[in-house]
């Protein structure tokens, strides 16, 4: 707790530009330090052993026994044997060999601290001008989602979109798999005996068929999911692109990024879904190759079939960062997919440490967020339904539930739903924004001509500026 209150005042320190404070607190450290490790420290115990009265092995009266014997605990126990090792002069190990191995865990815990503690202060001042960065954009989302308050609840017309094609795969995976025919046996018994047909042409390519909807429905997921980011992004793309904010920002962005993206981008979201899909037919098809010769593999075919699970699963990865981030420049340019997505990686491959940064801020920030969200619902939720919260002057009483437990679990996970949720559309917004904000620096430098579009904190964070237009 210590070392987290001191990394967090000399992050405070950093942020008003104060280095000279930090390296006075950091010699005033180190000059308690130094002379406390001086005085009650040893070396020896890193180095040499120690026997069981404390003595040092291989140095002074011991420096021909350089290594330390181990006494048998059991044998020890007896009395006999204590008696005896009392007559000749021996001691059986004590509680000394303990304390010393706890003291050692602790020259080792604490160097190792003090290495992660000089490395997080070496990346805070390094990399203070881009921590800042990412919090101003996180801060600019924050007014963003202020304006147009329309886009928390787009996640609803993405889940609505998600359980229709969910409904239909379902529906189209098992009406074929209960494909019938029925051959009268005894007809004047009126008797008939019911069989699956396995004659016909649709019958005989079932299977096909099934994994055929299982393609398609992936591609669906994608597509909506691929559509539900283009739209948001439109929408942050509008309020960043806005100069005089929120004056100059589009009545209803995210209802005419919707319509923009429908009547225009169509056919790059389903190019972009259609590249992930293949990816996830691959994975899919490895794992039930790995599944279906489980027993027959060999270590060598194994270990083949792990390594191809494992670089078909970060090309996944891959392939979904860099359509989030092509989704983003066609809903901002309009341009098609392969430009899109070569434009948006060349962007950040020329920022790739401002890329990192943001998005490690911005991960421990969200989850910090959706954390606190779920577990104080899951509070509220016990409290509840285990009838420990009382509302005085109200005839309402809680349900007594055998087993309340059901309820909370399902309380909890609808509360994450909707937090994730939440946080994606927040998520999407500081992506987009923080494209925008490459852009900027890119395109403009602040003249009358190519003004800065980005936020006055974010230009006194860049020390930059627009100049005012020149008067005759």
């Amino acid at each position: 707790m210590k070392l987290i209150q001191f990394l967090m005042f000399c992050f405070h320190l950093i942020v008003q530009n104060k280095y000279h404070k930090i390296a006075d607190v950091c010699i005033s450290c180190e000059m308690v330090l130094v002379p406390a490790a001086w005085l009650y420290g040893d070396p020896r115990h890193v180095l040499y052993p120690r026997n069981s009265t404390g003595m040092f092995c291989g140095v002074g009266q011991n420096n021909d026994k350089p290594s330390v014997m181990y006494f048998d605990i059991i044998k020890c126990a007896t009395a006999t044997n204590i008696m005896a090792a009392a007559l000749q002069g021996l001691q059986c190990p004590t509680t000394q060999h303990i304390i010393d191995i706890i003291n050692l865990s602790v020259c080792v815990l604490v160097i190792i601290l003090c290495v992660v503690e000089a490395i997080l202060l070496l990346a805070l001042i390094f990399l203070r001008t881009r921590i800042l960065i990412a919090i101003a954009l996180i801060q600019e989302t924050s007014k963003a989602l202020g304006h147009m308050m329309s886009t928390l609840f787009y996640p609803i017309v993405t889940f609505v979109l998600l359980l229709v094609c969910v409904s239909y795969w379902g529906i189209t995976a098992l009406y074929p798999s209960h494909t019938v025919t029925q051959y009268p046996t005894c007809p004047s018994a009126r008797c008939v005996f019911i069989n699956y047909n396995t004659e016909g042409l649709f019958q005989r390519n079932l299977f096909n068929l099934q994994i055929y909807n299982v393609f398609a429905f992936l591609w669906c997921v994608n597509f909506v999911i691929a559509l539900g980011h283009c739209t948001l992004a439109g929408a942050f793309g509008s309020y960043y692109w806005a100069f005089s904010k929120p004056a100059d920002i589009p009545t209803f962005p995210l209802i005419q990024s919707f319509m923009r993206a429908l009547r225009y981008h169509v056919g790059s979201l389903a190019f972009g879904a259609l590249i992930l899909t293949l990816v996830q037919m691959v994975r899919i098809i490895l794992e039930y190759l790995d599944h279906k010769f489980k027993e027959a593999q060999n270590p060598c075919t194994r270990f083949i079939m792990c390594c191809l699970k494992c670089c078909f699963w970060c090309l996944e990865k891959f392939i979904k960062f860099i359509n989030r981030n092509a989704y983003i420049m066609i809903a901002i340019y309009g341009k098609n997919f392969c430009v899109s997505a070569k434009n948006a990686f060349s962007l950040l491959m020329r920022n790739i440490i401002r890329v990192v940064v943001l998005d490690k801020v911005t991960d421990l920030l969200l989850f910090f967020g959706k954390l606190l969200v779920v577990g104080g619902v899951g509070v509220l939720a016990f409290f509840f339904f285990s009838g420990r919260i009382q509302t005085p002057g109200t005839t309402f009483e809680t349900a007594a539930l055998n087993y309340y437990w059901m309820p909370i679990i399902t309380v909890v996970f609808g509360a994450y739903l909707i937090a994730h949720g939440f946080f994606s559309v927040y998520n999407m917004g500081v992506d987009t924004l923080f494209l925008c904000f490459l852009e900027d620096l890119e395109r403009n430098d602040g003249s009358p001509e190519k003004p800065y579009f980005m936020s006055k904190n974010l230009m006194k964070i860049l020390n930059k500026k627009n100049k005012a237009p020149k008067t005759s």
